[in-house]
Formats: C-alpha cells, sequence, structure tokens
C-alpha cells in the first residue's frame, strides 16, 4: 500500500492522462505517451520549473498534506461510561451535557483563560492570513481563544517604520492587535505575538510589547509543514525589492537588471519570499527568553514543528528549565499557507507520534518533579472528537489544541456569505435558512442580545462564521465529555480513550481496545 499520492494533485493543480491506471510508486502514468502536454507534475515543471513546487493558487488558498499516515487520531474512539460523574454531583438532573465546563486555564499563574480549549497558531503574513483577518480576530475574540499573529508580518508591511534595523511604527501589526483587543470579552483569550529569525533581529516583540500592550509572545523553532523557514508570494517588483533591501531572501534577486527585465516582460509572475531557518542553541534560546522578559512579557511560549525527536526533547527541557507557559508541537502534514508541497507530505513526524512522545517526554519530567508547561496539540484538527482525543492522549499535560486551517475555513465562508447577502446572490443551499445574518447564522441571536443591536452590526459575517463554527465545537465537546462522565477538561485522563490496533496502542501507550478496564472486569464478573 502507498500512503503517499506523487505527481498530481489539486494542490499543485495537476492530473494523471491516464488518472485510472497510475503507477503506485512514480505516480506516473503506465503509458508516458510523447506528445502529451503535461498536465501532471513532472510536465508542469518541465516549463513552470520551481513553481511547481509550491500549492497554487497562492493567497487564495489554504493547504495541507494529503500523505496517509500508518495511524491517525481516527484509530482512537472515545470511552463512555454509564455509571458516576467527575466534576460534578452523579444526579441525573444536574449531569448534563450543557454543565460541562470546557474553560482552558493556564500561564505560570493561571493568568490566561479562554472559553474553549483551543487556539490558532501562527497566522502569519501570508495574503490568506491577511484578507480574512477580520473574521478570525473578532470571531476569536469573542469568542474567548487565542489567536497567534505569526511571523514577518512587519517585515513585510510596506508602512513600518524600520530604523537602525528595529521597528519603531507599525499599521499592520497594529491593526491586528487593536482588532482583537477591541471585540476581547471579560479577559478572555489571548492575542499572541509570534518571531521568526527575522522577526527577532526587527524587535517585534519588544515593540509589541512596550507599544501595543501585548502580554502573550512565542518563539518559533518550526511548524508541522516545513522545517525552512515561512515564504510568501510577491507579485510586485517594487515590494520585492523593498523585502530584499529589509534583508529577506528574494528569489530570484529583484534588485538584477535581468530579472527585472524578465519580470516586466511577463517570463514569471510573483517573486518568492523566505526566511532564513534558525539555529537553536540552549545559550541563545535561554538569553531570547531573558530579554522578552526584561522587555516585559508577561507570558512566553514555544511552538515548534515535526522535527525529528531530538529536537522534541529539546523543547520539552528548555520549556522546562526556562518557565515558559505553553508548548505547542505540531505534527507533520499541517500547513496553511505556501509551504513546498512534497515537504508537507514527506517530512516529519506525524502527530500521534510526536503527539505520543511529547508525553512521554513531559511525564518523564513531571515523575523528576520539574516544572512543566501548559502543552497544545496541533496537526489537522478540525473537530470536537479529534479535541478529545488529543487532550486524553497528553492528559494531563495537553490544554489546548491548536487548529489553523478549519478556522480560516470557516472565516471565509461567512465572509463568501456576507458578500452574497449584500449582493442579493445567495445559492439556494444557503436561501433555505434566510435571507439575513440573523436568519443565516445560527449565533446571530444570542450575540445581538449579548451585544445590543448597534455593535452586533459591526461584526463582519467572517468573525459570525468563526464564532459559530467555535459554538459548535463547544457543544460537541461538551456532549463527548458528558458522556465520558468528564464535567472539566482536568478530569479527562487518557484512559477516556481507547485504541482500535494494536499498533496504535503500541506506538501511544493507551490501551488496546480489548484491553480496557480489563482489572475492572475481572473484579465484576468475579464479584
Amino acid at each position: 500500500m502507498s500512503f503517499s499520492k506523487i505527481n498530481a494533485s489539486a494542490a499543485t493543480l495537476t492530473k494523471n492522462r491516464t488518472e485510472g491506471s497510475v503507477v503506485p510508486a512514480s505516480g506516473m502514468c503506465v503509458t508516458c505517451v510523447d506528445g502529451c502536454i503535461g498536465m501532471c507534475e513532472i510536465g508542469k515543471s518541465a516549463y513552470r520549473g520551481h513553481e511547481v513546487i509550491y500549492p497554487q493558487p497562492f493567497g487564495v488558498i489554504t493547504s495541507a498534506g494529503e500523505k496517509i499516515y500508518p495511524v491517525d487520531y481516527s484509530h482512537f474512539n472515545i470511552m463512555g461510561s454509564a455509571v458516576g460523574a467527575y466534576g460534578i454531583e452523579a444526579d441525573s438532573n444536574k449531569a448534563i451535557f450543557p454543565a460541562v465546563n470546557i474553560e482552558a486555564v493556564f500561564g505560570h499563574d493561571k493568568g490566561i483563560k479562554f472559553r474553549f480549549p483551543w487556539v490558532i497558531p501562527g497566522i502569519g503574513s501570508t495574503d490568506i492570513a491577511k484578507n480574512n483577518w477580520q473574521g478570525l480576530a473578532i470571531g476569536s475574540a469573542l469568542a474567548g481563544t487565542g489567536l497567534t499573529i505569526g511571523e514577518n508580518v512587519v517585515g513585510m508591511d510596506p508602512e513600518a517604520v524600520i530604523k537602525n534595523g528595529r521597528a519603531v511604527d507599525t499599521v499592520d501589526l497594529k491593526f491586528r492587535v487593536k482588532l482583537f483587543k477591541d471585540y476581547q470579552r471579560d479577559g478572555y483569550g489571548a492575542i499572541i505575538v509570534q518571531a521568526n529569525v527575522e522577526d527577532t533581529r526587527l524587535g517585534i516583540q519588544e515593540y509589541a510589547i512596550e507599544k501595543l500592550g501585548v502580554e502573550c509572545v512565542e518563539l518559533k523553532w518550526g511548524q508541522g509543514a516545513k522545517d525552512i523557514g515561512g515564504e510568501v508570494k510577491i507579485r510586485s517588483l517594487e515590494k520585492a525589492q523593498l523585502l530584499y533591501e529589509r534583508g529577506y531572501i528574494v528569489l530570484p534577486n529583484p534588485t538584477d537588471p535581468n530579472v527585472i527585465k524578465a519580470f516586466e516582460h511577463g517570463a514569471f509572475k510573483e517573486f518568492e519570499r523566505h526566511s532564513r531557518v534558525g539555529m537553536v542553541t540552549e545559550e541563545s534560546f535561554a538569553k531570547r527568553v531573558e530579554e522578552l522578559r526584561k522587555a516585559g512579557a508577561k507570558y512566553i511560549f514555544l511552538k515548534t514543528g515535526a522535527y525529528r525527536p531530538a529536537d522534541l526533547a529539546r523543547a520539552v527541557v528548555f520549556a522546562s528549565k526556562y518557565k515558559l507557559d505553553l508548548l505547542t508541537v505540531d505534527g507533520a502534514g499541517g500547513g496553511t499557507g505556501m509551504s513546498p508541497w512534497r515537504m508537507m507530505n514527506e517530512w516529519g513526524v506525524p502527530p500521534v507520534e510526536i503527539h505520543s512522545l511529547m508525553y512521554q517526554y513531559a511525564k518523564r519530567l513531571a515523575d523528576k518533579g520539574k516544572h512543566v508547561p501548559a502543552f497544545a496539540a496541533a496537526g489537522g484538527f478540525t473537530f470536537e472528537d479529534q479535541i478529545f482525543k488529543a487532550i486524553a492522549l497528553g492528559a494531563p499535560f495537553i490544554k489546548l489544541v491548536g487548529m489553523a486551517r478549519a478556522p480560516i475555513a470557516a472565516a471565509m465562508v461567512g465572509k463568501t456569505i456576507g458578500r452574497a447577502i449584500d449582493e442579493n446572490q445567495l445559492p439556494v443551499y444557503i436561501e433555505r435558512f434566510g435571507n439575513s445574518k440573523d436568519e443565516i447564522f445560527v449565533t446571530a441571536g444570542t450575540l445581538r442580545k449579548e451585544l445590543g443591536d448597534k455593535e452586533f452590526e459591526k461584526i463582519p459575517c467572517g468573525a459570525l462564521g468563526l464564532y459559530t463554527y467555535y459554538e459548535r465545537l463547544a457543544q460537541g465537546l461538551r456532549q463527548l465529555m458528558a458522556g465520558s462522565r468528564k464535567f472539566a477538561l482536568k478530569h479527562i485522563t487518557r484512559n477516556d480513550i481507547a485504541a482500535l490496533t494494536p499498533e496504535a496502542a503500541q506506538i501511544s501507550g493507551i490501551r488496546y481496545v480489548m484491553d480496557v478496564d480489563k482489572e475492572e472486569v475481572e473484579q465484576i464478573l468475579n464479584s
């Protein structure tokens, strides 16, 4: 069985000529014909070269790997019970699913509180993030969850003021932070500013702390989509030259006269902007944490990608030793922007495996009495069952799940519906629910009552889309938890899920479904 799809994908806008007959190992058509125009990835690479490395069309899509891993979260089931209740009185009139508390509280002083146990990790300088920021920021703030401003936002901002290599004023970052804060309610949720190598050089986090009042900052080692720095496409020669001047890697060189001439003649239409890879050492890590604390950071997070196990061990140990507040561990295959497509599919440790290793490493430190930060698991999560399973797999250390593509999808759909309402062009599929946002979005009535008519009317439909999606996840998670008789997140344990295959059990340390409750079963049968 082949786990990978090779040489043809919707992500690279390629397909096989003989779609029904493809060689599994190479992905090539069984018969490659002289005269074919080249619709597959090999063929398209013959005339567009490196452009075909990346998912297309850039700026209007998110993308994630389509490799099928031997074990994933569907290989676990949630265990329910007919007995008792944890976190509430075992009374059928009280132990109802709306009573389940899914608030997440974490941080060194327990000062960060989320209404729901999830966060959007690292939405940065890509067009897809910028074009949907209103929905993401306002929706997250209203819901009381976390939203991370990802890498390169200031460096990509043509209106940012940079003096002596440091950011002193911004437009985009200031807008992103303010939008979240303006809609934050009762102190729930957090806006987090992330930094990569370039951001650190520009002093972005110091600026965010000192000038914008940001309390949470995040160091970034990588993500589940790629093991190199972030990339975007640039369609403007002037912007490409600006980024080149700011020290970014821009390909091809936008200051080369021959490149400029080729661009102006239409030989290519987009430049690539790449970030540098970080070089992690404990000395530099400790120094950076100290710098951020001196600058006034109240909470410090670390985000690491699907690197090899030794790097995960470093992340866990450094987060423990230097008393970080959250460590996000991203599994292979995820992605939102312009990650190289083959890299997204073929590198890194997959989610179940990396989260299982994370649990093992955290437990070893906890057993020694060491500080263990809160953990967030990321890597393709979309629905409440997966959220439950991840929290159970990493219990008691995992407090949150990181999701990016799914929230962006919800915000984009909400935005599209809003535009269709304004243009009176609602498709039949949507029109059956009504013609206004009050009729279409099921949470509109409650939000209108909470915010008042004037404030509610300011809410963009992208934010309503995200908020309503979150409301669905919250109710679904409460139902699953009530069925497991767990009425607060802290009561979820690894025993609340079962592995469906011996392989899943071996990797995760979660009991095989046929072995669950074995000791208790013996007691019951022998009583």
